[in-house]
């Protein structure tokens, strides 16, 4: 298994690389078999996460993710990013515990956005702010730990390309790593990547080809919690057509589990 420094190593060796998939797991298995499937990163999803506890996004602590984040890098050899949400919390203080917590559970990085579920997007001068704190937690690492920084407008109804550009252009001169706003549609990627000077993440669309993503300029490409949902949607389907029809041929098994999690 791979130190933690080398898993930050080739974390960071990918971002100066050809463009590349994190794609998201909700657990340690799954993480397991992304890893068996190609994956050469991964990054946590709080939703995903948050399904496994039988919760919503949003609704868990900064120690049930370090725990999470402690399973899921134990099991797994190639490096690991964690979404920490707003960092538990509005102040900056909150937002360097949190990388503190997820560089000492065993993640090499991870991700903080600028919104509040109580209060909304926060403004960019005290977003940048946290960012900040953030980027300081990480230097006190002794690993090169990566901050993303997240500017939330897209998914918070508030579709404001300027100001998504204005922020993420804020967090690239409070220190961060890589930037990410996650909904954009492809001419709003492109637009982005070209104002940056950090790598940018961007979320899969299923309207969008993955060449088309990295073509506008993204060097790493999320799937959010969207694996974790079709799983439990997949499931779902499995088991009302058992519950109401008494159907049981979806209950057929054709994936090698026993590769795909033997060490």
């Amino acid at each position: 298994m791979p130190t933690q420094q080398e898993k930050a190593a080739a974390f960071r060796a990918l971002h100066e690389g050809e463009p590349f998939v994190i794609p998201n797991p909700w657990d340690a298995g799954s993480a397991r078999v992304l890893e068996a499937l190609g994956a050469e990163a991964l990054a946590t999803t709080s939703g995903g996460f948050a399904m496994t506890l039988g919760r919503l996004d949003g609704s868990v602590t900064l120690d049930e993710v370090a725990e999470h984040v402690s399973a899921l890098a134990a099991a797994t050899s190639v490096p690991l990013s964690v979404d920490l949400e707003n960092g538990y919390g509005a102040d900056p203080e909150d937002a360097a515990a949190a990388i503190i917590a997820a560089a000492t559970a065993g993640a090499v990085g991870g991700s903080i956005e600028d919104y509040d579920p109580d209060s909304g997007i926060y403004g960019i001068e005290h977003a940048a702010e946290r960012i900040a704190a953030a980027v300081e937690a990480a230097s006190r690492v002794d690993f090169p730990f990566m901050l993303t920084a997240r500017a939330e407008n897209y998914v918070r109804a508030n579709p404001d390309l300027d100001d998504t550009i204005a922020r993420l252009q804020a967090f690239e001169r409070a220190g961060a790593d890589v930037v990410y706003a996650p909904g954009l549609r492809s001419a709003d990627i492109r637009a982005v990547c070209e104002a940056m000077t950090k790598p940018v993440n961007a979320i899969a669309r299923p309207d969008l080809t993955l060449a088309e993503i990295f073509d506008a300029g993204a060097q790493r490409v999320s799937v959010g919690g969207a694996l974790a949902y079709g799983a439990m949607s997949a499931m779902a389907d499995v088991a009302r057509a058992v519950l109401e029809q008494g159907e049981l041929a979806g209950l057929r098994v054709t994936a090698p589990i026993r590769d795909w999690l033997a060490d």
